[in-house]
């Protein structure tokens, strides 16, 4: 087995220094734009030649960010940044968007491209997409367990495909699925597609089971997931062959960088000597809870503990007693003065008290702490509070210690062999561990020894003075035969010579094919005059989705032609295709749920055998999966260029549903750049937020840990989730937001109000829009009659977008907001 790359976050260059000094094999970085985590300080393309140079003189790797989805009209500032990326011999970049993959591929044949954690793969059929797309290494999505991986990689090893796998090994878990999660898009215009994640999950929710509230005592942060911690499953990992592990948090500290990167590179070379002792540190550099993610399958009671979303760190006890200035807990770990700690009476959305302690006195297991006067309001913390240590200054000022300065502190094996004879010059040969080799000569022959021969124990003593140097000496071999000797001064002088040559190849740019000829309007779909922008186009089409068998009888009554139907269970499919059959000459498109795990294909069965006339394409194994079939490509494609559009179409989609990320000029922009019958646009629906791999429903209203022992309370109670009191900052207070289950047991929180785009729609038709869809989900017959009633007058002209807004707003409770597309 090959020790897995260890890759490490970097927000900035102290980040990349401490990431170096600790033993990252690679780091990975963001530019000013194009990058999921907008917020870190970043590097600018400026940057790139120097930083590119220092990391390789280190023997480190450089991969750039670029993961996010990238709009028509920024196509060509995209590819501006691909042409400074690939110059400044950067190892290779990650990507989202499936259009700046093909554009990669097309400016340059062989710079290599890392298929983000955001593209959604989660099987084998998502890697095959992947490699054929042109990547040449994938992100797994944070959801596959270890037994998931083994599996992909057994259906790859099957299939004569070897394409490398990344995995995250530790840090903050988004709840939802990278790459679809449109909860900030929905709630503040902010897309977490676009690197502005608002972090709606870290925010506290009331649970709302058949219209009443579930009491859940202190367990309110109910979509939190603790952090990350892969340390304790780190040997079936490798095991399993993953080529890189990666470490979250771009913008996390240098101290937190360097601490969590030396406990796994520790953990890779065998190193840990006290688990405890690494546990603690990754406490103390940042956490929300350590667990184990989904790497050891799917427990829901555990990945959300749901006290806390934000910074704890090491659990120390409770309080057991408080008197003047001074305060006892049970002690549960170490602590001393110095050490800042927080109280936790089970209300962190509010002011907690806290501060550094001053003194320490141990009495058996109790700890007394004394703090400063008036540091504390004593009158805040109470018997049982728990208490938490947020700060050591004293590790902090360790960790610090192991990038500070500008020499190498950490450094990498160079293998030494010496070879030679009397009367000719010594030999060097000298190799790093990733490729680069010199071969230094003596500037005098070696000369019989009549005393001190250079025997193995000397010349390795003076080739392995490497200090200062980013060397040290792995493997040496001497060759030499007969007793012979040359002067110190001269071996000191190669030894010099090796390190400088080294060094040079080192910092040398990587050569990256650049075809300057080559434009991204190449990779633009073909609009001709006739099937293009038509001024004399035909009426638009109203789609309509429906989520049950009521629904879908009220819309075929309407005598609506073109029928989504999105079930929470599959083998409803088949009722739905005879209820059309008998009520309609509609065609109705069925959808298979968003995500497809490698030992899901029994779900996909389900789907086919309703017999529909078509299918919802949501992901990688339904493009293979329904490969012959009539297919629509839908919104979690995220298609948000016409690269990407043109690409999605050679797979014989008939038609492709633009990405919710979208307002209408960058809409109208890609409607522009495509042929007018390629594109839906959903123009009414209530956004589906939350996509994700935990199941609100286990967790909350079941004891059991997963599908086989939870009791299915899914199919027995209407749930909502309610931002807490307080909380939204009056932007959309007291909203329930409606929680379903799909087959897979996956959960999508949709926002409680339904958007419109209405205003917008004969702007959009004006672009070449021909299609738009409308989405319902818990809306009543009489809701969807007066509904799609409103779109009908529209679509013709009888009422404006501004008119329907307001009756819509009139006829709902919860009202209509205008949504994203403004």
């Amino acid at each position: 087995m090959n020790t897995p790359e260890l890759l490490s976050p970097a927000g900035n260059w102290d980040c990349a220094k401490a990431a170096i000094e600790n033993g990252a094999d690679a780091i990975y970085f963001g530019l000013e734009r194009f990058n999921a985590r907008m917020r870190a300080e970043n590097f600018t393309e400026s940057d790139l030649p120097e930083l590119m140079e220092f990391l390789h003189w280190r023997g480190v790797k450089g991969y750039v960010t670029l993961n996010t989805l990238i709009f028509q009209n920024e196509l060509v500032e995209a590819e501006q940044y691909l042409r400074s990326i690939i110059a400044a011999g950067v190892d290779a970049v990650i990507v989202q968007d499936i259009g700046i993959c093909r554009l990669i591929r097309h400016l340059s044949p062989d710079f290599p491209i890392h298929g983000s954690t955001q593209m959604t793969v989660t099987s084998a059929a998502g890697v095959e997409f992947a490699k054929e797309l042109g990547c040449q290494l994938v992100v797994l999505a944070r959801e596959c367990s270890i037994k998931e991986i083994n599996k992909i990689q057994k259906q790859l090893t099957e299939s004569n495909l070897t394409l490398p796998l990344e995995v995250f090994v530790h840090g903050a878990l988004c709840v939802a699925y990278s790459g679809q999660c449109l909860t900030s898009e929905a709630l503040g215009g902010r897309s977490a597609n676009r690197g502005e994640c608002a972090q709606a999950c870290r925010m506290p929710y009331e649970l709302i089971s058949d219209g009443e509230a579930v009491n859940l005592g202190d367990r309110r942060y109910l979509l939190s997931p603790q952090d990350l911690s892969g340390l304790a499953v780190l040997p079936d990992l490798v095991k399993s062959g993953v080529t890189c592990l990666k470490i979250e948090g771009r913008l996390k500290s240098p101290e937190y960088v360097a601490n969590v990167t030396r406990v796994y590179r520790n953990a890779l070379d065998q190193a840990i000597t006290d688990v405890n002792a690494e546990r603690y540190n990754l406490e103390m550099a940042f956490s929300r809870g350590l667990h184990t993610g989904w790497f050891e399958g799917i427990n829901n009671q555990e990945l959300v503990h749901a006290r806390f979303g934000k910074k704890r760190g090491v659990y120390l006890g409770e309080v057991t007693q408080i008197q003047h200035e001074q305060i006892t807990i049970a002690t549960k770990a170490p602590v001393k003065p110095g050490d800042g700690v927080v109280f936790d009476s089970g209300h962190p959305e509010a002011k907690e008290e806290g501060g550094r302690i001053y003194a320490v006195e141990q009495h058996r297991n109790q700890t007394v702490l004394t703090f400063g006067r008036d540091q504390l309001n004593l009158r805040r913390i109470d018997i049982g509070d728990r208490v938490w240590k947020t700060s050591d200054p004293e590790l902090d000022r360790q960790i610090r210690q192991t990038y500070a300065g500008d020499q190498p502190k950490f450094q990498r094996p160079i293998d030494i062999e010496i070879h030679g004879e009397i009367g000719k010059e010594l030999i060097a040969i000298a190799r790093d561990t990733i490729g680069h080799i010199t071969r230094i000569e003596s500037e005098m022959p070696l000369i019989e020894a009549h005393s001190k021969p250079l025997t193995t124990e000397r010349l390795q003593e003076q080739f392995g003075r490497l200090g200062n140097t980013p060397f040290c000496l792995g493997k040496f071999e001497n060759h030499l035969t007969d007793a012979a000797m040359i002067p110190v001064s001269e071996l000191n002088r190669m030894r010099r010579e090796i390190v400088d040559r080294l060094e040079n190849l080192r910092m040398q740019p990587k050569q990256w094919q650049l075809q300057e000829s080559r434009s991204h309007s190449e990779l633009l779909p073909r609009i001709d005059n006739e099937s293009g922008q038509n001024p004399l186009q035909p009426q638009p089409e109203l789609t309509i989705l429906v989520r049950n068998l009521q629904q879908l009888e009220t819309v075929l009554k309407l005598g609506i032609q073109t029928v989504y139907c999105e079930f929470e269970d599959p083998r409803a499919y088949r009722q739905a295709v005879e209820l059309t059959r008998q009520l309609s000459d509609a065609e109705i498109w069925v959808a298979p749920p968003r995500i497809t795990k490698p030992s899901e294909q029994w779900i996909l069965e389900q789907v086919r055998k309703s017999n529909a006339d078509g299918y919802l394409i949501r992901n990688y194994d339904h493009l293979k999966f329904f490969e012959h079939d009539r297919k629509i490509g839908d919104f979690s494609l995220n298609i948000a260029n016409a690269i990407t559009a043109n690409y999605f179409k050679q797979f014989g989609l008939e038609h492709l549903t633009a990405s919710y990320d979208l307002n209408v000029q960058q809409l109208i922009a890609l409607l522009k750049s495509c042929p007018s019958n390629w594109l839906e646009i959903t123009i009414h629906q209530h956004m589906p937020m939350f996509h994700m791999e935990h199941c609100v429903f286990c967790a909350f209203l079941s004891t059991g840990t997963d599908f086989t022992n939870c009791g299915r309370p899914c199919e027995q109670h209407e749930v909502k989730l309610r931002l807490a009191s307080g909380m939204s900052g009056g932007k959309h207070p007291g909203i329930e937001h409606i929680l379903q289950a799909d087959a897979g047991c996956r959960n999508t929180v949709f926002n409680g109000t339904a958007q419109t785009g209405a205003e917008f729609l004969h702007h959009l038709v004006h672009s070449g829009a021909q299609r738009f869809r409308v989405e319902f989900l818990n809306e009543s017959s009489q809701q969807i009659t007066q509904t799609i009633a409103l779109y009908r007058q529209l679509l013709n002209h009888e009422i404006t977008g501004a008119q329907l807004w307001r009756d819509l707003k009139l006829q709902n409770q919860l009202g209509v907001t205008r949504g994203t597309l403004t």
